[in-house]
């Protein structure tokens, strides 16, 4: 199908994110009892277009490897933000990943642009450890950790590769999430909204998932790649691993008027 040339897609994309968002801002998973916005399906176009996304529309290019010691394991080109979402690419050396982390109370999409990323959903369950018995963990846990425990549902382990669509996520569905680069590097498109802002209640927090003294991994075990399921899990929350930094580049691709 030909494309407008007079528009670049990221351009369509972002405009087209406003209007989708904005939309589902008018409507919160509190005022609708706890389930999802009105219209979190309606996001078709959007879909359609971040799916038609390719590396070199961002003037990206493939990377075999990104070396140095020194080198931060992922890094972030910022493409543009509004009060109503941000947009930009995420690039993972060979063998890196995005430790389990939340996205609170945000609806987002990832699209793969080059490579293949290994993406693992979890869902927080009602409540956290103060609300019931906890399991015996290995090794055990203090009880200030113990207040930052939660349950947790494994939703889907897939594999993501630059030809799918993108990997949704909304409030409460698949809204923790780890990503790994598979077999090489690999660049991905992320779109959140609203944005991180901590002053909103919107701060990024990671997770740990916690091994139980009787049956090891809690849902950590990885299924079969597209394979779905409701493994239960017990997931501790933790500062940002020190094995995990992001560095910054510059965006190469047309220029976004938000």
């Amino acid at each position: 199908m030909p494309r407008d040339n007079k528009t670049a897609l990221i351009q369509k994309i972002a405009k087209q994110a406003c209007v989708t968002f904005r939309g589902l801002r008018k409507s919160s998973p509190e005022a609708n009892g706890g389930n999802e916005p009105a219209g979190v399906n309606d996001q078709g176009e959007l879909i359609s277009l971040v799916t038609a996304v390719r590396a070199a529309d961002l003037k990206i290019a493939p990377r075999k490897s990104r070396s140095g010691s020194g080198a931060a394991p992922v890094t972030y080109m910022h493409i543009c933000e509004t009060d109503v979402f941000s947009m930009g690419v995420f690039l993972l050396r060979s063998g890196a990943s995005i430790p389990l982390h939340d996205h609170p109370g945000m609806n987002g999409m990832l699209k793969v642009l080059y490579g293949k990323v290994r993406v693992r959903c979890f869902d927080k369950l009602e409540g956290n450890a103060a609300d019931g018995v906890l399991p015996p963990f290995d090794p055990p846990l203090g009880p200030p950790q113990a207040a930052s425990v939660w349950r947790a549902a494994l939703h889907s382990v897939a594999v993501h590769g630059e030809s799918g669509g993108p990997c949704l996520l909304t409030p409460v569905r698949d809204n923790l999430h780890h990503i790994e680069a598979v077999d090489g590097p690999a660049a991905f498109l992320d779109i959140l909204a609203p944005p991180y802002n901590p002053d909103d209640g919107r701060d990024c927090h990671y997770y740990k998932v916690l091994r139980t003294a009787a049956g090891g991994d809690t849902g950590g075990g990885r299924t079969g790649e597209g394979e779905e399921g409701e493994e239960e899990a017990w997931l501790l929350e933790i500062p940002q691993p020190e094995d995990f930094w992001c560095g910054g580049e510059p965006y190469p691709g047309p220029a976004v008027s938000v």
